[in-house]
């Protein structure tokens, strides 16, 4: 992994120092003897290398000195306006020098993300630990995921039993009405039939003497359900009272009698409170 990032910046520093040197003697040769002008690319390139190799050992030892860092940069910018005055006044192929001139400050980009790279690199044992709870994170989610799909069927298969179940209490519901009607209808039109009221009249009499003659239907319709003052007529006893009289009757035998032997003798004593309230005072007496 680390040959990744390291290969590319070996490979663009080389190339830019090449070139800086070549385009340094071709330029300046003209100018100066061709040995003052191999120096003066030495010394950049010389210069530039070595303010990375200082870089490059306080990065091993995990520091960093920004006035190196400065000068390194200092260098490959030099190096860079060296290959942009060379294309801008060079006469041929002016572009394809201008075209190379980033060079340098490619290859000091290129150790920049290297030094990125080792600054965050972790250990084989740390990317498996981080790859395992990466796994245990993603399998928890599609089990979550499965259990909840399941649920959701489950509870749509139970919605769809109750409604069609719903709907055949319906239909017999409906079947059941609609029977019943066409019985009652039956019945009244045979107690409304002269001469089938003459015969039950004359049946009735000689069984039964004194009835009415005509006999009438049940009813059949909507009834309203009892409530609970006309289930207990007797003025309703304060809890208190109740707790009282259900003590009494529960401590008046050894060993005290049970819910049930209690509930019966206060039944056949005359006194009246629901099942609810009877529970309710057992439960705090005993």
């Amino acid at each position: 992994m680390r040959a990744k990032t390291v290969l590319p910046a070996v490979a663009m520093t080389a190339v830019s120092m090449v070139l800086t040197l070549a385009v340094v003697v071709m330029w300046l040769g003209t100018a100066v003897p061709w040995p003052v002008a191999l120096v003066v690319g030495l010394g950049i390139d010389g210069g530039w290398l070595a303010t990375l190799a200082y870089e490059r050992r306080l990065a091993a030892q995990g520091d960093h000195n920004r006035a190196v860092t400065a000068v390194g940069w200092s260098f490959g910018i030099l190096a860079a306006g060296v290959l942009v005055a060379h294309a801008l006044t060079a006469e041929h192929s002016a572009g394809a020098w201008l075209a190379v001139a980033w060079l340098p400050i490619a290859a000091k980009a290129l150790w920049l993300v290297h030094a990125m790279w080792e600054r965050t690199a972790l250990t084989p044992v740390a990317l498996d630990a981080i790859r395992g709870i990466q796994q245990e994170a993603r399998d928890e989610a599609a089990v979550a995921r499965a259990r909840l799909r399941a649920e959701a069927a489950t509870e749509e298969t139970r919605l769809t039993a109750v409604t069609e179940a719903g709907a055949r209490v319906a239909r017999v519901q409906a079947k059941t009405a609609q029977t019943l009607s066409s019985a009652w209808s039956t019945l009244e039109t045979a107690r409304a039939g002269e001469e089938t009221g003459r015969a039950l009249t004359s049946v009735t009499a000689r069984v039964t003497p004194g009835v009415t003659p005509r006999w009438e239907l049940p009813v059949w319709g909507p009834s309203e359900p009892l409530t609970s003052r006309s289930l207990e007529a007797a003025p309703a006893l304060t809890d208190e009272a109740l707790d009282v009289i259900v003590d009494e009757i529960r401590t008046s035998e050894t060993p005290a009698l049970s819910y049930r032997e209690m509930a019966a003798r206060f039944r056949a004593a005359g006194h009246s409170a629901s099942e609810v309230r009877l529970r309710a005072a057992w439960k705090r007496v005993a």
